[in-house]
């Protein structure tokens, strides 16, 4: 009874977070149709206006809206965590899967390449690679997915290595299914969960990163509207006009919030489901 409970709690979790993170989308996606001004559109005679009825959230120095960059920014901003995080996934899990499938040569060069990419500290590694690309958002996702696809590499190699080891990887083999087949069909779909978990978690981690290259200038350039590149512009004005950078900061803030709030409820939850699953013998 208590777990069904506990269960229930975790499921309304998830369900009220995934709803926040859906209305973050929906302001992302129709973003253009919430802006009370063109986000863009420069005025010098309003510039620097602080937080007002008419401007909720101030202007900045060329006299555009704030509301209305930190709305059409979000678009960016959270696009290009999810566009980011994606990449990340599906290039470690292609390379764990082969890897430890394949086990030998190819094991050893994937996992040699990776203990390289881990060798550096994540933003150090990417701030290089994005520099050498020159910046902008490709090269920062592109940058981003070098620095991190190991981690997700690394388990999905340890969940293969285990899978190829059960009885009905065997029976597809003697079925006649090819490698193709047996990776993406039978062993792919029974390591998604621990990984699909992790990309969760990892969303609000990356859009941080992606807002403090474009903060170093790496990212997102002018005058497009993305949130860490509007702190960047706005720092030398901290002191005197606060909104300039609070108002994208508050937002990323509130953005990663709810993201990581949502993959920790749906790592709970798969926990919770998996539990209520497990054969008796093996939940005692």
């Amino acid at each position: 009874m208590t777990e069904n409970i506990q269960k229930k709690k975790k499921k309304q979790k998830l369900i009220l977070f995934g709803s926040l993170v859906l209305v973050l989308l929906f302001v992302a996606v129709f973003a253009k149709e919430f802006c009370p001004y063109d986000p863009y559109a420069q005025n010098y005679g309003e510039a620097l206006l602080p937080p007002s009825l008419k401007h909720p959230l101030g202007t900045d120095r060329f006299g555009r809206d704030m509301l209305s960059r930190v709305l059409i920014g979000a678009r960016v901003s959270i696009f290009s965590s999810l566009i980011l995080t994606g990449f990340i996934t599906a290039a470690g899990t292609t390379a764990g899967l082969l890897a430890g499938f394949a086990d030998g040569v190819l094991d050893a060069v994937l996992m040699r390449i990776s203990d390289v990419c881990l060798a550096f500290p994540g933003m150090v590694f990417a701030l290089a690679v994005a520099a050498v690309l020159q910046g902008g958002m490709p090269a920062v996702v592109l940058a981003l997915t070098v620095a991190h696809w190991p981690r997700y590499a690394r388990i999905a190699r340890s969940q293969t290595l285990s899978v190829k080891q059960e009885d009905y990887i065997a029976a597809a083999r003697l079925a006649g299914c090819r490698t193709p087949a047996i990776l993406f069909r039978h062993i792919l779909p029974n390591i998604l969960s621990p990984i699909l978990v992790m990309a969760m978690l990892d969303i609000g981690t990356m859009m941080m990163e992606i807002a403090a290259l474009s903060f170093l200038g790496l990212g997102a350039q002018p005058p497009t509207a993305e949130w860490g590149s509007m702190m960047s512009g706005g720092r030398s004005l901290l002191q005197l006009y606060p909104w300039v950078v609070l108002a994208p900061g508050t937002a990323i803030f509130i953005t990663v919030i709810i993201f990581n709030l949502f993959g920790e409820a749906f790592r709970d939850y798969r926990n919770s489901y998996h539990s209520c699953v497990m054969l008796p013998e093996k939940r005692k």
